[in-house]
């Protein structure tokens, strides 16, 4: 990717329970975009949130929670996304994904 490049961002909101072949999901999916070519993924870990369902998970410090909401955010060219898109879907089997248009201001250094 070049700055000042058209790109789009793969979003995926998952939960820190979710598993995948006996994987954690996000870890799972972080090597499979890897294996992909995909330019550049980082996962996150909310402290807070609630999807589709309402139940709001936190990280209180009295309650050891696992289901803590992942992001996780993947960074390509549009057809690098596209082409990632239907291995990704067959792994999140629930959760949000989603992709928008982004253009690269800087990537690596300069």
């Amino acid at each position: 990717m070049e700055t000042g490049e058209h790109c789009q961002l793969l979003k995926i909101y998952v939960s820190e329970d979710s598993r995948f072949k006996g994987h954690s999901l996000y870890s799972a999916v972080v090597f499979q975009l890897k294996a992909l070519g995909i330019a550049g993924v980082t996962v996150t870990r909310g402290i807070a949130g609630y999807g589709k369902g309402k139940a709001l998970h936190t990280a209180r410090i009295l309650e050891l929670s696992s289901s803590l909401p992942i992001v996780i955010e993947a960074v390509d060219t549009a057809s690098q996304i596209a082409s990632a898109l239907p291995v990704i879907k067959n792994m999140v089997r629930e959760g949000l994904i989603l992709v928008a248009d982004a253009t690269v201001i800087q990537y690596g250094k300069d």
